[in-house]
């Protein structure tokens, strides 16, 4: 199954069953979501041997909560949706999609922000991006986007990333329309975005198991992708859990014996507080197991880019 955001116009009666029965597609709700995740970062942070990473990244995260509000978006997207639905391409398209100048704007309040609370190296690298050229900050920006983690210091990727996330969580957040899931390929990438998840949520609901979302790690969008299958290439053979808790655990890495990748999943009926961003960073440890178990990680989360 693949999932298709169609305009807002009227769907058939199935479809409107389909979609209450189970939504395909969730867009961001931009409300509290940066202070939640501020705060379970903090919260995260107490007991954990990486909390002064956790606590960096709750800064960077209560900066976009602010920032946020300070400057809203404000654009009409229906004939992105239109084109898109028309060439069967995700409407916020990460390689297609022409970025504009208010991401940058929303980078330079964030450095603003963030500031006061920064020192060290961090504040180095806060000043050093507030000082780059706007064709610089798009170069930083391509080379996320094309994971050329080669062209942009690890340390400069969160920031220029947190900006860029902001951008795309208010477009998405903008969407006026509907999602349709119909059968086809890569849904391991975002159907609003085509960037990929950082982890994936087992939603509490009425159903024994609960419903699998993976959780956009650029637009902050979620999208169903039924369990038992891999949620990288969809096989449904040579499938593991794994815990450093046993079955309690709140925090799985599901692996896959055909395309050796893992993603974590974080079970809201075991901790209704689990944040799909704060709760992967948290459970480092987690990583590190499954990387010695000769698996890699299919997912990428915002505070962790690689590079030099």
């Amino acid at each position: 199954m693949t999932i298709r955001i169609i305009p807002q116009d009227p769907l058939e009666k199935s479809e409107t069953k389909m979609a209450e029965t189970i939504p395909p597609l969730l867009f961001p709700r931009l409300k509290n979501l940066y202070a939640r995740r501020a705060a379970r970062l903090r919260q995260l942070a107490e007991k954990n041997p990486l909390g002064d990473y956790l606590r960096f990244a709750a800064v960077i995260a209560s900066a976009q909560e602010i920032v946020l509000y300070d400057h809203p978006l404000r654009l009409d997207l229906q004939a992105r949706l239109a084109e898109a639905a028309r060439i069967g391409k995700p409407p916020l398209d990460i390689n297609t999609l022409p970025r504009d100048p208010h991401w940058q704007r929303l980078l330079h309040s964030l450095i603003a922000e963030m500031k006061p609370e920064m020192s060290g190296q961090a504040l180095a690298v806060l000043e050093n991006l507030e000082k780059a050229s706007a064709p610089e900050l798009e170069a930083m920006a391509n080379a996320l986007f094309a994971n050329d983690f080669s062209q942009i210091a690890s340390d400069k990727s969160p920031f220029v990333w947190a900006a860029l996330s902001l951008y795309w969580a208010q477009m998405a957040a903008l969407i006026p329309g509907r999602a349709r899931a119909e059968y086809g390929e890569q849904r391991q990438f975002c159907p609003v975005c085509g960037s990929v998840p950082v982890s994936g949520v087992v939603h509490m609901d009425q159903q024994e198991d609960g419903l699998r979302y993976l959780h956009c790690n650029l637009c902050e969008s979620e999208w169903h992708v039924a369990r038992a299958r891999c949620s990288n290439c969809e096989q449904t053979q040579d499938l593991h859990a794994w815990s450093l808790e046993g079955n309690l655990a709140s925090i799985k890495a599901e692996s896959c014996g055909d395309c050796g990748t893992y993603m974590k999943l974080l079970y809201q009926a075991k901790d209704p507080a689990v944040e799909a961003v704060a709760d992967d960073l948290a459970s480092l440890v987690l990583d590190a197991r499954m990387e010695q178990e000769g698996f890699s990680r299919s997912s990428l989360n915002p505070f962790l880019f690689p590079g030099e």
